[in-house]
């Protein structure tokens, strides 16, 4: 994709995916880049397709399955011929009705080809890529993000292989694909290891709970350890350190109890200019009262001796 919102354009997800909030009534347009990566010639079909989101997953549709959003989604080409190794650009435009409900939709954006069967085969094989479309409509501002991360659950499979299973719940108004890492410090002799990746795919509606889980080498330690878990979606990020220790092979440990929590960076500065404008407001009471003056917009007040 080549297009992202103004606002957007230090979000990471608007930079892969159409993320957007639209009031009802409105009009976008996004332009997309389709590159031939192959030494031959490609007919390309570009169209609209549903979306879902289902057990803590982006679920699409079969072939051209149509939704409430891909009826809003017109584009400039339907099919674009590609010399190899060339490239064309296709401008997709939504448009919300005036009567639309208030909601998030989902679908996809498909480039798709397919290749010419052997001479040996009749079977042709179909290849497509996709843009992800997340558009929530609704008047007023944009529902905000957010989410919680609650219990860290290390385990052993069979074959040795260490994990930490981490639990986390959308608590905002808009979906959500979680990436991030988990780093394991102060083990055994003082021992560091990662950060490793959380799995990838794990996406979640509003209100929905699921798990995100990193794997680590055969090789490592019990611990204990102390697990720095790491995520985020898009702006939003969030991290939790826990003490945990691994169980032996076949077995899932006890869960992590937590040391600490830290916001992101847009709520600790929330929770900084609050703290800031308390102490200015008892600045400014401590002055009014030793200038005998009344803070400013309130009226003057008759103290007692001894009050």
């Amino acid at each position: 994709m080549l297009e992202a919102p103004t606002d957007r354009r230090s979000d990471p997800r608007a930079l892969r995916y159409i993320v957007d909030h639209l009031p009802p009534g409105t009009t976008i347009k996004r332009q997309l880049l389709i590159v031939n990566r192959t030494g031959e010639s490609r007919r390309v079909d570009v169209y609209p397709a549903a979306a879902t989101l289902e057990g803590s997953a982006f679920r699409f549709g079969e072939g051209r399955a149509a939704n409430e959003l891909t009826s809003w989604v017109t584009l400039d080409q339907g099919t674009v011929e590609l010399e190899p190794w060339g490239e064309a650009r296709v401008r997709a435009t939504i448009t919300v009705p005036p009567a639309a409900s208030r909601g998030e939709r989902y679908g996809v954006l498909w480039a798709s080809t397919t290749s010419t069967p052997r001479a040996s085969s009749e079977i042709a094989q179909v290849h497509r890529v996709g843009v992800r479309m997340y558009l929530d409509v609704g008047p007023g501002g944009e529902p905000a993000s957010d989410f919680s991360i609650g219990a860290i659950n290390p385990a052993r499979s069979p074959a040795g292989e260490p994990s930490v299973t981490v639990q986390v719940r959308n608590t905002g108004g808009r979906a959500l694909d979680l990436t991030g890492t988990v780093t394991l410090t102060d083990g055994p002799a003082g021992s560091r290891a990662g950060p490793f990746p959380v799995g990838q795919g794990v996406t979640l509606a509003p209100g929905a709970s699921g798990q995100v889980v990193a794997r680590f080498p055969v090789e490592l330690p019990n611990g204990p350890w102390k697990a720095e878990v790491s995520l985020e979606s898009g702006m939003v990020k969030r991290s939790i350190n826990a003490q945990i220790r691994f169980p032996d092979a076949g077995q899932i440990g006890r869960k992590g109890s937590v040391v600490s929590r830290l916001a992101s960076v847009w709520a600790v500065g929330a929770a900084v200019a609050g703290l800031l404008l308390v102490i200015g407001l008892a600045v400014l009471a401590r002055r009014s009262r030793r200038s005998g003056r009344p803070p400013a917009g309130r009226p003057r007040e008759r103290v007692s001796a001894g009050g």
